[in-house]
């Protein structure tokens, strides 16, 4: 992998069209340290991985050249009615950030070229993921986006739909965000194949967009891909440290062993309340949706002056709940809200004074990356205090703090060989067209996850697919594929099941909460709500409610002031403490048990 130079201003303007260099200079005067490095790489059509902080410009790095070549193309009159540019997500949500982020600064550059007499034609964006209506979608079809933004199941779909694929068979960019949240997991894993999948189409640029992670060696050999066995070239470009940061450690109670659990949290909302003085706006992070909740509630109660100035805001929630908390953030009209992990990632969310984490983040880059959530430009100073409410989470918080300080951060672990995944691609891959089996195990190489899947692996993929050792046919267990003389597709009938199958993350059974007017608010876990009697009191989005019936998959509540209400439990929400800082911790009990033996205390 290659370490590129900065580029000066006049360097990077000199590629720009007029409009754009003007819009630009007018704008924001000079470029961000990822954006000197970055613009003229994707220019030159190189593959680049971009680790930097929140506030630091990373979309406009990666979008300036292409928003510059489509403008150009569109000048020229030679822009074609097709995709030239994917962008993928993690988050829906962070789709449709991305989709103002990208439209804002294209209806100013056309301003900008009115003033100038230059031309320029109509650039589309749009959104396609699961929420994206069929109409909207069939609306793609007759007149499809330059920029495509989506997630990668919807990508892996779309690679799959032999009408929508004839759009992006010419592709040249794909922006892969958060690329950190996604390496670690299957959806990774998923993600590389597809974009195997469509590097068979077609050569692309691949850029990527990171926030703190080490290795970045091994992140830009997942983006890039392999290719005849060896990694794709390209650059790293690693501002990640660039933004100061502050991190601090707190106990509620000077004797964390003993102290009562109210003593403990007397504290804590006391100590809150403290720092609300303090900071204007703050973002609580806890680690599960249960304890985003509690905290919000108890605030409420500690704090009612401020009730409507505190909210929540986590994945079980409605659409319309979460986007209302967004938006009322960037406007800067609350004090508090309470998350679990859906506001970690890069959604635009305005201005936070200070982040606190209660317990511990279990991760040195988790802490870090929500931690970076605060000071929102790059020259403000991220502030977060890690709060520890028993021996254990104190000291972790404390080794990750000391970590933290001297930049050593976990290390990713990207899986290998998932054969589960492997058998979804395959299905996909046989809906495309028939696949020779060397040329097929040829391109699923390509990814980095399968660089070294074994011919065996593969092969016995391939013949479980096609039937060869479930004979289910009485439990409706059919094979999905036909083998036949080396080669391999996959059987019309199995079409409909790939596409609602796709994807690694489970399905939970959700449960929508209503209110009587028909306002969704969002979803409690089956198991909840058979417990629920009429006239119970529950927490949801912050508010309390009374449960007064049941009807299919919906539950109907009203409003209320509720005393003592009950707070939802969601299914496999803890956090795993990462490797190498349970290694950490270990070293760190050891070092002081041999203290302990040699100086005893008294």
């Amino acid at each position: 992998m290659k370490k590129p130079q900065p580029y000066k201003d006049e360097e990077i303007y000199s590629i720009l069209e007029e409009p754009v260099k003007q819009w630009f200079k007018e704008k924001y005067k000079t470029f961000t340290p990822p954006q000197r490095y970055a613009i003229m790489e994707i220019h030159k059509r190189n593959n680049v991985l971009i680790s930097s902080p929140t506030g630091s410009g990373k979309t406009l790095a990666a979008f300036l050249a292409i928003i510059n070549e489509l403008i150009k193309l569109s000048h020229k009159g030679k822009l074609e009615n097709r995709v030239y540019a994917i962008y993928v997500s993690p988050l829906r949500s962070l789709n449709n950030d991305v989709k103002k982020n990208l439209e804002t600064p294209l209806k100013e550059i056309k301003e900008k070229a009115k003033e100038l007499n230059y031309y320029i034609g109509d650039i589309r964006i749009a959104v396609r993921t699961s929420d994206t209506k069929e109409s909207e979608k069939a609306k793609m079809l007759k007149q499809p986006p330059h920029i495509l933004i989506t997630t990668p199941e919807s990508l892996a779909i779309i690679l799959s739909t032999k009408k929508f694929r004839e759009h992006i068979k010419k592709v040249e960019f794909v922006v892969v965000d958060e690329i950190h949240a996604l390496a670690e997991s299957k959806r990774g894993t998923h993600l590389a194949l597809s974009l195997e999948r469509l590097n068979y189409l077609t050569n692309f640029v691949r850029i990527g967009l990171s926030a703190t992670i080490h290795p970045l060696e091994e992140v830009a050999k997942f983006l890039f891909g392999y290719e005849n066995g060896k990694p794709r070239e390209g650059y790293i470009i690693d501002v990640s440290f660039e933004k100061p940061i502050e991190i601090q450690v707190y106990s509620p109670v000077d004797d964390i062993i003993y102290s009562s659990q109210e003593e403990l949290m007397r504290n804590l909302y006391k100590f809150i309340g403290e720092q609300l003085k303090k900071y204007r706006t703050i973002l609580i992070f806890t680690n599960t949706r249960h304890g985003a909740e509690s905290v919000a509630y108890h605030l409420k109660k500690a704090f009612p002056d401020l009730e409507k100035y505190i909210a929540v805001h986590h994945s079980s929630l409605s659409r319309e709940e979460r986007l209302e908390i967004e938006e009322k953030l960037k406007r800067g009209e609350l004090r508090i809200v309470c998350t679990s992990t859906s506001l970690e990632l890069g959604i635009d969310i305005g201005t936070i004074d200070l982040v606190i984490q209660i317990g511990s983040p279990k991760s040195v880059n988790r802490a870090l990356q929500r931690i970076g959530r605060a000071g929102h430009r790059l020259d403000e100073k991220s502030k977060g205090i890690l709060i520890g409410l028993d021996r254990d989470e104190l000291l972790e918080n404390t080794i990750i703090k000391y970590s933290a300080d001297n930049r050593r951060l976990d290390r990713i672990h990207i899986p290998t060989n998932a054969l589960d995944v492997l058998a979804q691609h395959i299905v996909g891959m046989g809906l495309e067209k028939e696949w020779d089996l060397k040329e097929a195990y040829n391109l699923i190489r390509n990814a980095y996850p399968y660089r070294n899947l074994s011919w065996d692996d593969y092969i016995n993929t391939i013949k479980y697919l096609a039937g060869e050792y479930t004979k289910l046919e009485h439990k409706k267990v059919y094979a999905k594929i036909i083998l036949r003389d080396n080669k391999f597709k996959t059987k019309g009938s199995v079409r409909a099941i790939y596409f609602m199958n796709i994807g690694t993350i489970p399905e939970e059974t959700k449960i929508a909460v209503y209110t009587l007017d028909n306002k969704r608010i969002g979803y409690v876990e089956e198991e909840f709500v058979e417990k629920l009697v009429k006239g119970d009191i529950f927490v949801l989005a912050g508010k309390t409610y009374e449960f007064l019936y049941s009807k299919g998959n919906k539950i109907y509540v009203r409003p209320v002031k509720g005393v003592n209400p009950t707070i939802p439990h969601w299914f496999s929400e803890m956090l795993p403490l990462s490797y190498d800082l349970a290694i950490e911790i270990q070293k760190f009990r050891e070092e002081i048990a041999k203290k302990l033996e040699r100086e005893p205390l008294d």
